[in-house]
């Protein structure tokens, strides 16, 4: 049943006549391809929210492409949920959800082949091929591999086994059994293969007790060398059994969903519990036009559907009806695996840890496409080539001449980047001078002099707090030190407006404007790092200057004092001893200034 309107109203009208049965739909574009694909219990009452007057964002967005919608009508909702897997996978609708974008995590694989190898892999091979996992990271893998490689002398050559006249070194040093040289049957190579499963399902001390018998029989048979080695088997394993706890793939196995959507972005999580462990977490990015319970269905039955090893149950966020997807487990998987939507407990606990880490998963990619759009834009407002990744900020702080300090912040990808901020202490001013030409000029000098002579990483953009006087006076240090090819400019406070060496005019846009939004942050983090470092210079002056009205105490005492005590309260609360040891005083003058600080707490 087709339907082809001409208009949005249209389309509206004709399904008010469609049925209130359970199907599957196909919204079409102009030119009749499928964009989106979706099931619903009743059709007519599906299709008509995307009409509705309050619909969000994301749907007025589909609908704007929308310009037929096709109906296929099936007997109840399971079937319209098979139907609706099988279309998507058929048409790969634009709209409807992509899970291309997956994290894979490293999995353990023995390949299906008459000697089988063993390796690590992230690729998914259905060729009948074994695969167990998911690991947190390659390196746990690499504890089960080398064990394996010290129990099991699994043949080492890649691809299909060639057959050789003589065996390789491998064999000759015990870690190859050499099938290709037929020093192995086919049944005692497997035979191999099922104690490695063993212990990748859970089971090494069926293992353990084999080598130990075999050891015993060895030194029984006076087979002392043979013995050695099974010794040497049997620590590897008890090693291993205590710093790994065994992750099953088989062996009660959870995974936990969690979802975030903010318009049309979504994340998904997928939390991997085996064993009472976290065995892995998978993050998915992709874009969703539907309902959430829409979305989740088609998310776990892609997801589910292409994966070697399944859990024996699926916790999902609360609300969720899981008959339907229990139900596709089972018949179009082959394995029963409880679905579940826990309203309390640990399950609901972790469901909800699921669903925190979409959220940051989706915050994180929000940002990244917020800097994106603030750094081109910045580009662009100060024509420059490339993005301004790495911006360095500077601001001039003084307390009436005093105390001169200049700051230096570090933004990346418009981020601070506190591990690169650094301050200056300005030399170059009379005490009590007030010119902030001067400090900029100081403090853009000796930072690009360091990054000159060290060859350090130069930043994509100079920003000075201030306006035209203040650039001029960074734009002449970098010339002295030929390094005016790094964009420079300046903010001043009062209007917002934008200086830069070549233009006499300032640049002036609307506060909302992205890349002006980043110069503001990166202004105001550099003026905030100038003033606090001001102020804690003013603090320890003080503290300096008490301290020195104590007979006794001159300023290299009281610096020592105020280096290891860090405050005056911590000074008072300390003993004569200590006083006296840190400041190489008597304890007389330590009594006196405990004395003194008491009197003025």
């Amino acid at each position: 049943m087709e339907n082809r309107p001409d208009s949005s109203t249209e389309l509206k009208i004709d399904i008010l006549n469609y049925p209130d049965k359970p199907g599957v739909y196909l919204m079409k574009n102009e030119n009749k391809k499928i964009i989106y694909v979706g099931k619903a219990k009743s059709l007519k009452k599906r299709l008509l929210s995307y009409f509705a007057a309050d619909r969000d964002p994301k749907t007025a967005l589909l609908m704007e492409n929308v310009r037929d919608v096709e109906i296929i009508l099936t007997r109840n909702e399971y079937e319209a949920l098979l139907l609706e897997n099988t279309l998507i996978k058929q048409w790969k609708p634009r709209f409807n959800i992509n899970l291309k974008d997956g994290k894979s995590y490293p999995l353990i694989r023995i390949t299906n082949e008459p000697f089988p190898r063993v390796f690590r892999t992230r690729r998914i091979i259905f060729d009948g091929s074994e695969y167990y996992g998911p690991f947190p990271s390659a390196s746990q893998i690499d504890i089960y591999l080398e064990l394996i490689e010290k129990l099991f002398p699994l043949r080492k050559c890649k691809g299909r086994l060639k057959r050789r006249n003589h065996p390789c070194l491998y064999f000759h040093i015990k870690r190859c059994s050499a099938p290709c040289a037929g020093m192995i049957s086919r049944e005692d190579y497997g035979e191999i293969v099922k104690s490695i499963r063993k212990l990748l399902t859970g089971k090494p001390r069926e293992i353990l007790e084999a080598l130990e018998k075999a050891m015993a029989a060895a030194s029984a048979d006076r087979k002392y060398e043979k013995a050695a080695v099974l010794r040497d088997k049997i620590n590897a394993l008890r090693e291993f059994s205590e710093v790994q706890k065994v992750l099953s793939p088989q062996t009660n196995a959870s995974d936990y969903l969690g979802m975030a959507i903010s318009g049309d972005e979504a994340s998904f999580t997928v939390m991997q519990i085996r064993n009472g462990v976290l065995a892995g977490k998978e993050l998915f990015a992709c874009h969703v036009y539907s309902e959430k319970e829409e979305a989740i269905t088609q998310f776990m039955t892609q997801y589910y559907a292409r994966l070697p090893i399944l859990p024996r149950a699926v916790y999902l966020p609360s609300g969720f009806p899981p008959g339907l997807l229990s139900d596709f487990f089972k018949d179009h998987l082959g394995k029963k695996i409880r679905v579940i939507s826990p309203q309390k407990g640990k399950h609901a606990a972790l469901v909800r840890t699921a669903e925190e880490n979409a959220k940051e998963d989706l915050a994180i990619r929000t940002d990244k496409q917020r800097f994106s759009a603030e750094l081109e834009d910045l580009r662009q407002i100060l024509n420059m080539h490339d993005l301004p990744h790495r911006i360095e900020g500077f601001d001039i702080s003084h307390f009436g001449g005093k105390y001169p300090v200049a700051s230096l912040v570090s933004f990346y990808n418009g981020r601070p980047d506190k591990s690169r901020y650094r301050y200056f202490r300005i030399r170059t001013l009379k005490e009590g001078e007030i010119d902030d030409f001067g400090a900029v000029r100081e403090a853009v000098a000796r930072r690009y002099t360091r990054v000159k002579n060290e060859n350090l990483e130069k930043p994509d953009l100079i920003l000075i707090d201030g306006g035209k006087g203040q650039v001029s006076a960074a734009n002449g240090a970098l010339k002295l030190l030929k390094m005016d090819n790094i964009p420079l400019a300046g903010l001043a406070k009062e209007h917002e407006e934008i200086y830069t060496p070549d233009n006499s005019d300032p640049i002036k846009l609307p506060l909302s404007a992205p890349g002006l939004r980043l110069l503001i942050k990166v202004r105001d983090e550099s003026h905030r790092f100038a003033t606090r470092l001001n102020k804690k210079l003013r603090e320890q002056e003080s503290k300096k200057s008490l301290l020195e009205k104590i007979k006794g105490i001159g300023p290299r005492k009281s610096k020592r004092l105020l280096a290891y005590f860090i405050s005056i309260d911590k000074i008072r609360d300390a003993s004569e001893e200590e006083i006296a040891a840190v400041a190489g005083i008597p304890k007389e003058t330590a009594r006196e200034v405990k004395k003194f600080l008491s009197a003025k707490a």
